[in-house]
């Protein structure tokens, strides 16, 4: 199994940046690639953006684009979250998720951690 801390969550005005952590613990040597999903209250969890652990091949929807930046740092097994320009409707708890690479999916979740963007 893995296990996914996250932190860094927190309330920003619109405009402001947070960075989000997320440190994997466990059986890590399994991990194909890990990202970050949402759930504003009231809707389903979304997913936001993705990186491959070895290449670092990254993927964003569109609304995040030029605004978010994943990263991470393999010899932490850590992902990072950074949010710049934040705006109201980012407001949703933040959950990071890991992919085996004999899943087909993501597979394991983290806690969430909440962001709020006051307007």
């Amino acid at each position: 199994q893995v296990q996914l801390v996250e932190s860094g969550g927190g309330l920003v005005q619109a405009g402001g940046s947070l960075r989000l952590s997320c440190a994997a613990s466990g059986r890590t040597f399994s991990i194909y690639a890990m990202g970050w999903f949402r759930q504003a209250p009231g809707k389903e969890r979304k997913f936001v953006t993705g990186i491959t652990w070895s290449a670092g091949t990254t993927t964003y929807v569109d609304s995040v684009k030029g605004r978010f930046t994943i990263s991470r740092d393999n010899a932490k097994n850590t992902v990072y979250l950074q949010m710049n320009s934040l705006q109201p409707e980012d407001t949703a708890v933040y959950y990071c998720a890991s992919w085996s690479g004999s899943s087909a999916t993501y597979d394991y979740w983290g806690q969430g951690t909440q962001v709020t963007v006051s307007s």
